[in-house]
């Protein structure tokens, strides 16, 4: 889930992290933090361009393990919250009232939302932020990273998973007759085109759509109405494209997860769209793809790539940091694999060495299977340097971003 700047800078940032939101134009990446890394939250990278991205996917990974998370964590989150219910990438003054200079964006708004719901204990934090996503919803439907951008896929996605993750029917919330669901099969590409069933990012500027594996991973989970937290769904109708005239959400989903499938058939995994980088893996994008495939009801497909990534993927997320170790905690759960040995290394571990750990809740069933397999050296874990920044200067200026979104992917 990151922001763009160009199709190569996006490449770029499928390879060198997970997911994350994003930065202004013109801004680059920085290996050591520029502010103090506040006492509550993950990892040591510099958070100006995924403090809150980072954050809160940790959150989510941990209750999805049964932990409850620290309750310093929790409240760094809450409290990087803007007085009109959104959230900007990092804000290092959150004591400062947010003016006209703070960048808040629907892609860290939508993932607080699904954090801090899942921690509980911030009705008030999680219902202005919800009411202030309502509030910049476009006229397609969607979603786009900035308030006022247009809209693309990830953002509608990730909005998708926060409106879900209050039980609000996506489906519900609309803007001149048009829901989320709406943009994302104006996004899904025909059946009998180059890349059919996939869903681009965003049109490019004559209008053309062309396929993206991230925002096709992400529009899966959306179709679905599912946000971050996904486990193994019912078969797809179909395991190849299906034409429809205006495919229906289930459709959408069905038609991307096939198109994902066959996209990691042969390898396991999708390939870096980075200029210049031959036969490199991409990550990242796999890890949610993985997610993708189990909730499209794909669990071979899903367990062949989550297989990939049990053998390839540990340096890549040492060096990425926390969002990439809880991507990967999404991926073991969505198929139903163990967190706690993930290659010989505990993911569980690893993860919560970046900040302050969490408690073991009772009712946490995964919690005690992620125990037993914790006897593993799992290693430091630190993150070299954790960067998603772009800004897709389109319009208004600031485009957006969410984990190497733009990149193409054959």
């Amino acid at each position: 889930m990151n922001v763009r700047r160009s199709a190569a800078a996006l490449a770029a940032i499928g390879v060198l992290a997970a997911a994350a939101p994003a930065t202004a134009a013109g801004q680059s990446p920085s290996p050591s933090p520029k502010v103090a890394i506040p006492s509550g939250l993950y990892g040591t990278s510099d958070p100006a361009y995924d403090g809150v991205w980072r954050q809160s996917l940790t959150l989510v990974a941990q209750r999805t393990l049964g932990y409850r998370p620290a309750a310093k964590a929790v409240d760094w989150l809450a409290g990087q919250q803007c007085a009109n219910g959104a959230f900007a990438a990092f804000r290092a003054a959150p004591a400062k009232a947010c003016d006209g200079k703070v960048m808040v964006d629907t892609n860290s708004t939508a993932a607080a939302v699904q954090a801090l719901k899942a921690a509980g204990g911030h009705d008030d934090a999680v219902g202005k932020a919800v009411t202030w996503l309502k509030s910049v919803q476009n006229k397609d439907g969607g979603w786009g990273y900035s308030p006022g951008g247009a809209s693309d896929t990830n953002s509608t996605s990730v909005v998708i998973g926060a409106l879900s993750a209050v039980g609000t029917d996506p489906a519900s919330v609309s803007r001149a007759g048009r829901s989320p669901y709406d943009l994302l099969a104006a996004m899904s590409l025909p059946c009998g085109q180059d890349g059919g069933g996939a869903l681009a990012y965003q049109p490019d500027k004559k209008g053309t759509l062309a396929a993206n594996a991230d925002a096709t991973a992400a529009a899966v989970l959306g179709a679905l109405g599912k946000g971050f937290v996904a486990t193994a769904g019912k078969a797809p109708a179909q395991d190849t494209c299906t034409k429809a005239d205006r495919p229906t959400p289930a459709q959408v989903a069905d038609n991307a997860g096939a198109y994902l499938a066959a996209a990691v058939g042969r390898t396991g995994h999708l390939q870096s769209a980075l200029p210049g980088a031959k036969d490199q893996p991409d990550f990242g994008n796999t890890a949610d793809t993985v997610v993708a495939l189990a909730a499209d009801g794909r669990t071979e497909q899903a367990k062949k790539a989550y297989g990939w990534l049990e053998n390839n993927a540990g340096h890549w997320a040492a060096q990425s940091g926390p969002a990439a170790y809880a991507q990967l905690i999404l991926a073991a759960h969505a198929v139903g694999a163990q967190p706690g040995d993930f290659g010989g290394t505990s993911l569980v571990r690893s993860l919560d060495e970046l900040g302050p750990a969490p408690a073991m809740d009772s009712a946490g069933h995964e919690t005690r299977k992620a125990e037993k397999a914790e006897k593993s050296d799992s290693g430091p874990g630190f993150g070299v340097w954790w960067f998603v920044g772009v800004c897709l200067v389109a319009g208004i200026g600031v485009g957006f971003l969410l984990s190497g979104r733009k990149k193409r992917q054959p």
